[in-house]
């Protein structure tokens, strides 16, 4: 059961994630990690439904599913809506969240939602640089 609206069950979600903001984008509440939209939540053909960025492959199993559809104008790159009569568990919601996280954020970012080390705030911490072919670093 949501803590309270949907609305406030994917703040929870997308908020809990290292440097996100929410903003309203086309009139409806959306999520961002450093300025880039990794999920949204609004009014699609008059149904709420949720957004958010999948691999492709994953993208294309879960239209089979009747809750899931592409998301209009971006649903060629992974992004799919679902609706939001057919949330059964907000388990499963954070598990395509944290995915689309995984996608859209630095990879520095990801590594802190992993457990790893680094700062989350911009230019701060290290960063490691890899050593290209030869054994020099760039």
């Amino acid at each position: 059961m949501p803590r309270s609206s949907p609305l406030t069950e994917m703040r929870w979600i997308c908020l809990a994630l290292p440097e996100t903001t929410e903003t309203v984008t086309w009139g409806q509440p959306h999520f961002r990690v450093r300025g880039k939209i990794f999920a949204g939540f609004g009014d699609h053909g008059g149904k709420a439904s949720i957004g958010f960025k999948l691999e492709r492959e994953h993208a294309d199993a879960a239209i089979q599913d009747p809750r899931f559809v592409r998301a209009p104008y971006v649903g060629a790159h992974g992004w799919i809506s679902m609706d939001l009569g057919g949330v059964r568990d907000w388990g499963e919601v954070r598990a395509l969240v944290l995915e689309s996280y995984r996608l859209i954020a630095p990879k520095r970012l990801w590594a802190v939602v992993q457990g790893g080390a680094g700062k989350t705030a911009r230019g701060k911490g290290r960063r490691a640089v890899p050593a290209r072919p030869g054994g020099r670093r760039r």
